[in-house]
Order: structure tokens, then C-alpha cells, then sequence
């Protein structure tokens, strides 16, 4: 399915503060969204999400990496664009970002748990064992967290395959991805 790139201007009157404010957070307006945006209902409740996600208490690159384990296990090339692109801008070491690419953890302990506990959540579609999360030292909290973020992450995922692949923007070109 493709559907037109809608901009504050094109899209649904009640889509329109959505769209608005994405751009004023990010300072883009992702295509992700704009795209959803023919759909006020979905385009609220992404937004949502994604606002809930980012008023956690989970450091944010654990989050990212959580995000880019989720993307590359279920091949979201538009998921793995943008963490990629997210946790070069938190500074995260190029060298673990292409493990991550890669479908590998990276060398923080800490990391590689969230890593393999995201991977789990999605593949196992919940059933994830948590042990070694916990022995890594990811607190409950953290762990639902982890969860929240697999959520939105599938959530791209199933938009980015159901609309054929949504263009990726000007700022995640360069860490386009091709699949594992």
C-alpha cells in the first residue's frame, strides 16, 4: 500500500496539532508520521506512545538500543534507520552501533541484556525470559520500559511493511539499511 506524505497543511484538520508538534519536538516532520497522518485515530495514538515512551525513566540509549534490536529482528529498515541515527547523535560507540545493526549486542553488559531482553519480547511475542536482564542489573521498571519502547518499535514496524517501505527522511539517508 502506498499513501501520499501528508504535510500540517494537507493532512486532516485533526491531525494537523499532531503533525505540528511532532515537527516542533523534532524538528522534522518524520515521514513515518506524516504518512499515518490520513488516519487522525492511528496518528494520535503514535504520537501518544511515542510521548509516554520518552517521559520514562529509561536512559535514553538503553531505549535506543532496545528500539534497534526490535527494528532489525523484525527487518524494519525505517526503526533501524532512525535509532541508528539516534544513538550516533547520544554518542553511543560506532562499534557497538554496528553490532547492533548487525543483530548483535554490544559490549556494555548492561546494553547487551536490553539488547537480547528486546529481541526476546518481540520474537517471542512476549515470553521473554528475563533472568539474565536481571542479573545484568535492569530493574523491573526498566523492564516494562523496555517493553513499552518493543511496542512502538513493532508498531513502525508493521506501519513501515504495511505501507511499503515509508521513505526514509533527508536525516536517516545516511543510516539507511538494507536488512540483516
Amino acid at each position: 500500500m502506498h499513501l501520499s506524505v501528508l504535510t500540517p497543511q494537507t493532512a486532516p484538520p485533526a491531525s494537523r496539532p499532531v503533525l505540528e508538534a511532532l515537527a516542533a519536538d523534532l524538528g522534522v516532520l518524520p515521514n513515518m508520521a506524516a504518512t499515518i497522518a490520513a488516519s487522525p485515530a492511528l496518528l494520535q495514538g503514535f504520537d501518544g506512545l511515542r510521548r509516554a515512551i520518552l517521559s520514562g525513566d529509561l536512559d535514553p540509549v538503553a531505549r535506543e538500543v532496545a528500539g534497534l534490536a526490535v527494528g532489525v529482528a523484525i527487518d524494519n529498515r525505517y526503526g533501524v534507520a532512525f535509532h541508528s541515527t539516534a544513538l550516533d547523535r547520544l554518542g553511543l560507540d560506532p562499534a557497538d552501533v554496528r553490532e547492533l545493526r548487525a543483530g548483535r549486542p554490544p559490549a556494555d553488559p548492561k546494553l547487551a541484556a536490553i539488547h537480547d531482553l528486546a529481541r526476546a519480547i518481540v520474537l517471542e511475542r512476549g515470553r521473554a525470559d528475563t533472568t539474565a536482564a536481571r542479573a545484568a542489573g535492569v530493574t523491573d521498571g526498566e523492564m516494562l520500559e523496555i517493553l513499552a519502547e518493543c511496542s512502538f518499535a513493532s508498531l513502525v514496524g508493521l506501519l513501515d511493511a504495511f505501507l511499503g517501505r515509508v521513505e526514509l527522511d533527508e536525516f536517516l539517508q545516511p543510516r539507511a539499511w538494507t536488512g540483516p
